[in-house]
């Protein structure tokens, strides 16, 4: 008996192996199953058991023989199983969505430098004030490129957009008070300089 348990503590495998013998007549009929708790696969379960049939003196002589290389087999095939199951779930908890689900359940909420909330409030003014059709105001109220540089081509398009909704004017020229306000300044002056040459030269008359 002692020896039965030392050749079964020299068999290579991992978990619970089960015999289970039975007798009949002059034959007996062991049947050998491994189980491995740890290995959380259900395909496991699918694993026949190892049958082996004889007189108790066949059995007794060639057992150990028989299942030693089954049962190492059928040991590194649970194993291999349950290390599968753990690696399909480490590249899930790896994978990039699972990352950003994590991160978004860890920063719900973006925090927000003053500058950019300083653009978003510029931007809902200019969306206001284009849906009540104040184009020049709404075109006054778009960010500086310059200050936004990372927003400058849509800086850019919006203020375009909302020049070629202006009104034409007076003048025709169709651009925003500021360039209006240049052209007043130059015609002023262009009349200011006609004004003075139409009056006379008191030094010359004299």
């Amino acid at each position: 008996m002692t020896n039965f348990f030392s050749q079964v503590a020299a068999l290579d495998f991992t978990g619970c192996l089960n015999l289970t013998l039975r007798r009949d007549g002059e034959c007996m009929t062991v049947s050998v199953l491994l189980q491995n708790d740890a290995c959380g696969d259900a395909a496991k379960n699918h694993i026949p058991p190892l049958i082996i049939k004889g007189s108790p003196k066949e059995i007794g002589e060639g057992f150990f023989p028989s299942i030693a290389a089954p049962v190492q087999a059928t040991s590194q095939l649970l194993t291999n199983m349950e290390q599968y199951l753990k690696g399909q779930e480490e590249a899930k908890r790896n994978s990039a969505m699972e990352k950003k689900k994590t991160e978004k359940a860890d920063n719900p909420v973006a925090e927000v430098s003053p500058k950019e909330k300083k653009y978003l409030e510029a931007m809902r003014q200019v969306d206001a004030l284009e849906a009540e059709g104040k184009y020049k105001e709404a075109w006054c109220k778009v960010p500086q490129a310059t200050d936004y540089p990372d927003k400058a081509d849509l800086l850019r398009k919006r203020r375009d957009s909302l020049k070629a909704q202006f009104a034409p004017d007076l003048f025709g020229a169709g651009q925003p008070a500021t360039d209006v306000e240049d052209e007043l300044n130059i015609e002023d002056y262009a009349d200011s300089q006609s004004n003075a040459e139409d009056i006379p030269d008191e030094r010359q008359e004299q």
